[in-house]
């Protein structure tokens, strides 16, 4: 008998572990899940960056044999070029905890319709739809490697002529994107380079919109800040 007492101690405390370890998980699983909600489409705070009438807020990048760049039934087209092409925004985006959500359509060609340049901190980074060959998506680039060779690398069959909503958020950690409302992308930047591919895809910063050998449009371009996140 005066072994009980510890045996029934010894129980609960494990039981006890038990149950903080399952609470601390599922505050995980939570935690997790809420940093991985897609950005709220609906919200009341987005600004459009296109007013899709005019060219206003946009210029054509300045690509060597860049195809030329209109505004036509509520989009941005954008020619094929004989490598890049693309159009760049006028106007300072921030540089940090920000969404940015556009509808992007290939028309003609075989490579990437939507790369999508955008600020991070003092450096910036291109989401690539539809790189090498036409079904690479990535972050250009990861600690010097590019969107086909890093942890963001996915695929995905892009059809021409049909619309694919891209929205992206970027945190003071963190890097996500999804096409469609599907994650594609959500890669920590702790302890990470981010930085822009060398060569001409860096005429597109501050927060451009290039293809490569490919016709497109693009439409419905808007912008929203975020609070930064509180520090425990």
């Amino acid at each position: 008998m005066k072994h009980f007492p510890v045996t029934m101690t010894n129980g609960l405390l494990r039981l006890m572990m038990i149950a903080l370890l399952w609470i601390t998980g599922f505050q995980v699983q939570c935690e997790d899940e809420k940093e991985t909600v897609a950005p709220d489409l609906e919200a009341k705070d987005w600004k459009p960056l296109f007013d899709g009438k005019t060219m206003e807020g946009w210029k054509e990048t300045n690509f060597a044999g860049k195809g030329e760049a209109r505004v036509k039934d509520g989009a941005i087209e954008i020619d094929m070029g004989l490598a890049l092409s693309g159009v760049n925004y006028t106007n300072q985006p921030p540089k940090i905890n920000y969404e940015i959500t556009l509808e992007a359509m290939k028309r003609d060609g075989g490579d990437f319709f939507c790369g999508l340049t955008i600020p991070y901190k003092d450096e910036h980074f291109t989401f690539v739809c539809g790189g090498w060959g036409g079904g690479v998506i990535g972050v250009s680039s990861i600690n010097g490697m590019d969107a086909s060779e890093n942890e963001t690398t996915e695929y995905k069959k892009f059809e021409k002529n049909q619309w694919y909503r891209i929205t992206l958020r970027v945190l003071d950690d963190r890097i996500q994107a999804w096409i469609d409302g599907k994650l594609f992308v959500d890669v920590s930047t702790v302890d990470v380079s981010i930085s822009m591919r060398i060569g001409e895809i860096e005429e597109s910063i501050p927060l451009g919109v290039a293809t490569y050998m490919t016709s497109a449009a693009i439409r419905d371009i808007r912008l929203r800040k975020l609070p930064e996140k509180t520090k425990e």
